[in-house]
């Protein structure tokens, strides 16, 4: 099964690739490989979840947050090489999470972005991955993600 048809199957639809908020380019493919910059849970141009988790955002909500920022990398990324059927492999996920003091279960949010990815690759999807907890992101997001991927 292609990587479009099974995101279909799991009922998620590819947002449009989000659009910049500062002085960057969303993705850039160099050679066989994509970077997306880091993706923020944004939905039809809003940013669907904000603040901190373990201080107003629970777990299970950064946790959605995360698959969010995935698919706007794969959004991202789709814009760059026409569709997710040309890459061979996703390298590396990069999350990292707007943490209250105190709150320490980054893995669990990043596998929001984790999960999804394994769930449309497969084993194309395993990768190696990092979940940073920090004091602040941009516009105040739950979670942002990044992604390196492998083209055909």
């Amino acid at each position: 099964m292609s990587y479009e048809a099974k995101l279909k199957e799991l009922g998620l639809e590819m947002p449009e690739a989000p659009k910049p908020v500062a002085a960057y380019v969303p993705a850039v493919k160099i050679d066989k490989y994509v970077y997306t910059s880091g993706q923020i849970p944004f939905v039809n141009g809003e940013l669907k979840y904000k603040g901190k988790v373990g201080g107003g955002v629970s777990e299970a909500d950064a946790y959605e947050a995360a698959k969010v920022c995935a698919l706007n990398c794969l959004s991202v990324i789709k814009a760059q090489i026409g569709s997710l059927d040309n890459i061979e492999r996703v390298v590396k996920i990069v999350g990292f999470v707007n943490s209250a003091s105190g709150f320490n279960m980054q893995p669990k949010v990043v596998n929001g972005a984790s999960e999804l990815i394994g769930q449309i690759f497969g084993d194309a999807g395993q990768h190696a991955r990092s979940a940073v907890g920090v004091n602040e992101l941009p516009l105040d997001a739950t979670v942002e993600v990044e992604m390196i991927v492998k083209v055909k």
